[in-house]
Order: structure tokens, then C-alpha cells, then sequence
């Protein structure tokens, strides 16, 4: 039965008692002919809208109805885009509210393409059906991945075209988040606003996602510093475990939470190198697969001096704490990434030369040029590779049976492959499959995006079914490029 309760969502706005020169006020466009593409029913029977009439969930999502509650913002931050700091803000975002779910699990629901906004730049603040649908499938390929995320709601089209580099549907998206505080945000208040204003910010957050920080505690901005860039090494970590590629990871897509967000030039890597890139606008490989971990240190170094009025009075004294604790980043990040690694070969109790067992792998598929999620899938699985990934030569032989020896001790192999499988994803978006389903949805056939959105909600346990979508065509990702959708 359907409720017939006006209130779909239970709204809160805590973001908007913070000082006005952290938001603007906004009414999202109201679409034309809205319509439904997309509703993710797992997400939103987790946030109890369940049951809710489609219709009036349509007319929300669109823009088109004020939902009860509902305070439309659009957020001010800053951040270093490529290097180069600049004024940024939600320029075709717009936050309606905070719903608490059952569990009062506090969740933003934003709009993204709802229109312009006072941080919209010259943009027409729509966004293209292609894009949005993209969005979709990564951010819930990410979860099906267990990494943290944003998550996508809704996907509608709004009747309108969009232009671009051609003429194209126009849609919105539905996102919702824990929050959408970033490192730009800080960025943004330590340089546009006053020293009160970004205690306030600072205060905000702690109580928002990290409450087990002391109201008096020393430093709490340190401990705020430090809170951050450990979900954010775990969740770079987890990207590189699965081959995932941000593309544009500047400090205004930094979350504060430590979620994965802004999925647009995003790819997942195929053929093993470190030096891969997809986006179009990355033509220097700032953002390379194997620089994410340099890049995130940047982006925390400059969080840092965001916190620096906060961590003490004494500028020089705050650099030479601040320097302290960004240098701890190396250290942390390496003795992470080698337990992940030696997680993806099967050994969770490091022994001696473990470190180099796993890294001699990625040298030797490396140099073969192989794909980085078959390669560790065919030590566990080989009869299902049939030597598609399986590295040749004598070099590799000796690799194996060092390797199969190892994993043979203590609690076996049985053990180690079962390891294995929590560790290393069968099933990726890859980019073939992903172009493929998104032009066949916007020209009406959702089919084949419907198929690849549920394989990636399980994407660590075979099924025959996979088969199609496992081995993209070789050499297409050679000449592949992504693109940020705006």
C-alpha cells in the first residue's frame, strides 16, 4: 500500500546554520517532462522511501515539487584544480536537505543538473542523460565493490535538451552522501572567510563525522587532520586495489568523509601500468593511476594549511605541527598498501620476502602487459582465464611455484584462495561494456545497462552469466578517453 504521508523525505538542514558564506539559497528548475530512468529500490528502501508513491517521488526528484522539509542550497568551496587554486561552489548542484533514516543515519540528498547557481560560472547547470547514467553505474559498481561512496538514488530525464559538443538529452541526477563537506570546503573558509568561520567549519564536522574527537581534546583540528587522512589513505588503498582510476582528483573531490564522489572522468584500469590515464583533461597524467597516492598527499598538505589558524596561534609553530603529521602520511600509506597487496596474492600473516613475492608480480605483468583484475583472478581461477592472463615464460614459472610454495604453509591454500576472493573483484566496469550500455540507454534500450548494474552489485563471485561482459575486445582501451560530463 502506498503512504499517503506528504513528508517522502525526513528533512533535517543542519549545513544551513552554518554562516551564509558557506551556501546560497536556491530553487532547482522545474523540468518539462520529467521521467523516471533509474530508481535504485535497494537504496531506498535503506532510507525508508520505499513507499512512496513514483510519482510524487518523480515530481520531487525533478525538481518540480518543494519536498516537506525540503531548504534548497547550493554550497561555496574552493580548491586546487590541477595544481592551480580557484573559487569553485555547486555549480549545477543543489543540496534539498539531510534525511535521517530509521537508524538516524544522517544522508545529504542532492540534484545534480537542476540547474544554475550562484557558483554556476558561465555553466547552463544541466547535466546530459549519458553522464548522469554514468555516474550511476560507477558509484554502484563502487559499493557492490565495498568501498565507500556516494550512491545514486534516481536518474530522470527532464524533457529538455542539453548542448554540448552535440545536442543531448537532458537529465538529473540523484545522489545521496553522508555529506558533501570536501577539503574545498576548508580551502574555501580559510581563505574567504574568517578564522571564526572556519572554527565553526571545524567544529561542524567533528560533530557531523567524527563525534569520537573530545569536545576537549588539545588540538582538535589536528585530530580532525589526522581522522581524515586515514579514511582517505583506506580509501585510495581500495581503489588501488581494484584498478580504479578518480581522474580528477582535485581537492574540491577530496571528501571529508572519505567517500569515493564525482564520478567523471573515472575508468577502471585494464592492462597493468602505473602510469595509465583516461581523462581527457589529465594530458600531463597528474592523476595516473600509480600517482593517487602522491596526489592525495597533496590534496591532505593543503588541508593542512586550510587548518593551520586552528592547529595554533603561532603561524610557524602550526606549519612545523602540521609538517609533522602530513610526514606520517608516507609510512601509513606503504605498510596499507603492502598488507593490501599481499592480500591480492592470498597472505594475510607476512612473512620474510612476502613484500617482494608481491611485487615481483606486478613487475612481471607490468612488462607483459596484462590485465591488472585477470592476472590475480587466474592464480585462484586458472581454468576459467584459459591463459588469457596467465604471464609467459620461464620467469613467470619460477614466480608461481615460489608463490604456490608459499601459500601452501600454514593454513593452505584453501585458506590463501579464499583470501583471494574477498580481495580481488571478478567483475569491474569495464570501459567497453560501460561506452556500450550507456549509448544503447539514451537512445532508449536500457537492457544492457540494467544487466551490467546488477553483475556489479556482486562482483566478487562467478556466474556463468558474467561471461559477456568479463573480456572486453583487446586493444580498446589503447585509444579509450573519458570526460568529466559537464
Amino acid at each position: 500500500m502506498k503512504s499517503n504521508h506528504p513528508s517522502v523525505f525526513n528533512f533535517e538542514n543542519s549545513y544551513n546554520k552554518l554562516p551564509e558564506r558557506f551556501f546560497s539559497h536556491v530553487t532547482p528548475d522545474k523540468a518539462k517532462q520529467p521521467k523516471m530512468i533509474l530508481f535504485n529500490h535497494e537504496l531506498a528502501e535503506e532510507l525508508g522511501i520505499d513507499d512512496f508513491d513514483p510519482e510524487l517521488l518523480t515530481q520531487i526528484l525533478s525538481g518540480n515539487k518543494k519536498a516537506v522539509g525540503s531548504d534548497p542550497i547550493a554550497t561555496a568551496y574552493a580548491g586546487h584544480q590541477f595544481g592551480y587554486f580557484t573559487m569553485l561552489g555547486d555549480g549545477r548542484a543543489i543540496l534539498l536537505g539531510e534525511h535521517i533514516d530509521h537508524y538516524n543515519k544522517r544522508s545529504d540528498i542532492q540534484l545534480k543538473g537542476a540547474g544554475r547557481t550562484p557558483y554556476s560560472r558561465g555553466g547552463d547547470g544541466k547535466a546530459t542523460l549519458k553522464a548522469m547514467l554514468k555516474e550511476y553505474v560507477y558509484s554502484e559498481a563502487m559499493n557492490g565493490l565495498g568501498i565507500p561512496t556516494s550512491r545514486s538514488l534516481a536518474v530522470l530525464k527532464t524533457g529538455e535538451n542539453v548542448y554540448r559538443e552535440r545536442i543531448e538529452n537532458g537529465a538529473i541526477l540523484c545522489r545521496m552522501m553522508p555529506s558533501h563537506l570536501r577539503v574545498g570546503t576548508f580551502e574555501f573558509a580559510r581563505f574567504y572567510g574568517t578564522k571564526e568561520e572556519l572554527s565553526l567549519l571545524c567544529d561542524y564536522t567533528i560533530k557531523r563525522h567524527y563525534p569520537e574527537i573530545p569536545d576537549d581534546a588539545e588540538n582538535r583540528a589536528l585530530l580532525l587532520f589526522e581522522k581524515v587522512m586515514l579514511r582517505q589513505i583506506d580509501l585510495v588503498i581500495n581503489w588501488m586495489r581494484v584498478g580504479f582510476i578518480h581522474g580528477v582528483m582535485n581537492t574540491d573531490n577530496t571528501s571529508i568523509c572519505g567517500d569515493s564522489f564525482d564520478y567523471g572522468p573515472c575508468a577502471f584500469m585494464g592492462v597493468y601500468d602505473p602510469k595509465t590515464v583516461f581523462s581527457s583533461i589529465d594530458e600531463n597524467g597528474r592523476y595516473a593511476f600509480g600517482s593517487q597516492p602522491s596526489i592525495l598527499k597533496w590534496n591532505l598538505s593543503r588541508f593542512a594549511e586550510a587548518l593551520l589558524p586552528l592547529i595554533d596561534d603561532d603561524l610557524d609553530k602550526a606549519v612545523e605541527t602540521a609538517t609533522e603529521k602530513v610526514n606520517e602520511f608516507d609510512s601509513v600509506f606503504d605498510m596499507k598498501f603492502d598488507e593490501m597487496m599481499l592480500l591480492k596474492i592470498g597472505i594475510d600473516k607476512a612473512e620474510e620476502g612476502d613484500i617482494e613475492l608481491a611485487e615481483e608480480f606486478l613487475r612481471l605483468i607490468r612488462i607483459h602487459k596484462k590485465d591488472y583484475t585477470h592476472s590475480f583472478n587466474s592464480l585462484r581461477l586458472p581454468d576459467l582465464y584459459r591463459d588469457k592472463s596467465m604471464v609467459p615464460g620461464v620467469e613467470f614459472l619460477d614466480w608461481k611455484k615460489r608463490w604456490t610454495e608459499r601459500i601452501s604453509r600454514g593454513e593452505g591454500k584453501g585458506h590463501s584462495f579464499s583470501v583471494m576472493e574477498r580481495y580481488n573483484p571478478l567483475f569491474i566496469p569495464r570501459n567497453y561494456f560501460v561506452e556500450e550500455a550507456l549509448n544503447l540507454a539514451v537512445e532508449g534500450d536500457l537492457s544492457k545497462l540494467k544487466t551490467l548494474i546488477y553483475n556489479l552489485q556482486m562482483p566478487y563471485w562467478y556466474d556463468s552469466e558474467m561471461d559477456d561482459s568479463l573480456f572486453e575486445p583487446i586493444g580498446f582501451d589503447q585509444n579509450y578517453q573519458t570526460y568529466c560530463g559537464t
